[in-house]
This record gives C-alpha cells, structure tokens and sequence, in this order.
C-alpha cells in the first residue's frame, strides 16, 4: 500500500495531466491568431493597466528573462508596447501596451471569457462557485508568497456553520488526534447558538480573504458579566498575518458594547500559537486543569482578559 505523501503526489499529477489537456482545448483559438499563448499572457498582464518593468513581467509570469527580451522585442516592432524609463530606476524601462496592443488583445480576451463562460454554463451555478472556490484554494496553498490581501469579518452564511464544524475537527484530528468527540461538542456549540443565540449579547464572524474562509470566531455569554469566545481558528497556510489578531479584537468591542465586563476563552496547553495570541492581544492564565477531553490527556487552560 502506497503512504500518504506518495498518494497526495499521485493526485496531484493526476490533476495536471487533466488541466494540462483541458486547458489545451481552451486555448485552440490561438490557433487562429497572430499571438502564441505566452505572448497573450504577457499581453493579459500588460492589459491590467499596471506600467511593468521587464524584470517584473518575467518574475510574475514565470518566464524566463532572455526569451520575455525578445518576445519584448517582438512586440515592440510591432508597436504593441512603448516603453519608458523608470522614475524610480533609471537602468530599468517601464513596459505598457499601446493603443495598437489594446486594439490586438480584447477580441483575444473576449474569445477566451467567451469560452470560458461556455464551459462554465455546461455546469449549475452552485457548482460553479463550488469550481471557483476550488481554483481559489489551489491558487493560495500553492503561492510561496504571504498572503496579504485584505481580510474581512462577515456574518455566516448558509453552510458556514457546518463547513465550519467540520474543517475544526478535521484540523484537531490531524494535528492533535483528537476523536469524534471533540467535533460532537463543537457541533452542539453551534447548534445552541445558532437557534438560540442573543443577537444584542452574542455574534459570530467568519474571516474570508479573496472569497474563502481562512478563520472564524464567535462571542457567547459566559454570565451576565463576562463574555467567552468561542470556535477561534484560523487556517494554518495563512496563520500569523494577524487574521487570530483581527478575529479577537472585534470579539473584545463587541462583547464591550454589549455591556460585558470580562472576555474569556478556553484552550489546551500545547496549542502555543493560541496561547501567544493570547498573551499579544491581553489575556492573563486564569486556570489550568488536567482533563480528559477528546480522546487525549489534556491541560485546559481557562485565559481572561477586562475590558
């Protein structure tokens, strides 16, 4: 029997092999056209209306610096692109399209959307954004660079609570081996509050960055006067860009506002990136206890901060 990474490597060949040839179909109308399918995305890049230097293009696409010179070149003869020197470096130029390169790309940008959108159509639009959203989470877990753009706190939507249960567990499994009790719990947690939950006293955010969801964190009432956050995580491709940071500091004005005293939230002694948030954002150590929890020997610890 093949181990996990051997099966995970197999997979994902598998799926190159497949996009690799569907994405072939795609592009069959360059064919037709004057450009290959590397100069339409140099092309693409340029049409964003961002004035690159040659050095980005080439790190951008991918492409290697010589060849993106002549394809350059090319395009230049043919007074597709203008070039002009860099403010900011004067040994560099800054590459955009001319009127000519925006006249030559968008019946070759319209072809493509247009064939797209036929694939698309062929599939129900829940399924399109289900594909979508997978394309998404390729695009992230495979970027080496730290994702940066903006992260947003929103109210759940229909689904979330379940996805939400359900990615929790299958984390803490991985990670922790925990068993079946821990998502039973979770789900009981948020069954309660989703049906009965006080709208004035109690809130729940889910963090989406580029239209996926990378966190979650809910506030419950512990008592009249203290507050407790509830199903805080965030995903671990996109932890310490300070999404733990952003989801704590809307549960403390929020518990505030509605007039709560005290904020606390309950934890495990291992779980250190928790527990330096934690300490960061102003909690102190109330309590640690020995239990045993999700199938494990445990340390809860019962962290508080004033508000």
């Amino acid at each position: 029997m093949n181990d996990p990474a051997t099966v995970r490597a197999e997979a994902v060949r598998h799926f190159n092999r497949f996009y690799t040839q569907h994405i072939g179909v795609l592009h069959d109308h360059l064919q037709k056209s004057a450009f290959s399918l590397t100069e339409v995305r140099v092309m693409h890049e340029l049409s964003r209306g961002q004035h690159q230097t040659a050095a980005a293009l080439a790190r951008n696409l991918g492409i290697d610096s010589g060849y993106l010179s002549r394809l350059l070149a090319s395009f230049e003869r043919r007074n597709l692109i203008s070039r002009r020197p860099s403010e900011v470096d004067a040994r560099q130029s800054l590459v955009s399209l001319t009127d000519e390169g925006l006249a030559a790309w968008r019946p070759l940008d319209a072809a493509a959307i247009d064939e797209v959108s036929a694939v698309l159509a062929r599939i129900a639009p829940q399924s399109q954004d289900q594909l979508v959203g997978a394309m998404k989470l390729i695009e992230r877990l495979l970027d080496e660079r730290p994702r940066r753009s903006i992260v947003t706190l929103r109210a759940p939507r229909a689904g979330d609570y379940g996805l939400l249960i359900s990615r929790q567990a299958q984390l803490f499994a991985a990670s922790h081996g925990w068993d079946h009790t821990f998502e039973a719990l979770i789900a009981q947690q948020i069954g309660q509050f989703a049906q009965r939950h006080d709208a004035r006293r109690e809130n729940c955010w889910v963090a989406e960055q580029d239209g996926l969801i990378v966190g979650a964190a809910l506030v419950a009432a512990a008592s009249d006067a203290q507050a407790q956050v509830g199903m805080l995580y965030v995903e671990p491709d996109v932890r310490r860009l300070g999404i733990g940071t952003q989801l704590i500091d809307e549960s403390s004005r929020f518990a505030k506002r509605a007039g709560y005293r005290a904020l606390c939230i309950e934890s495990e002694s291992t779980l250190d990136d928790a527990r330096r948030l934690f300490i960061q954002t102003g909690f102190s150590l109330a309590s640690s206890t020995p239990e045993r929890r999700f199938g494990r020997d445990l340390v809860i610890e019962r962290w508080e901060r004033a508000l």
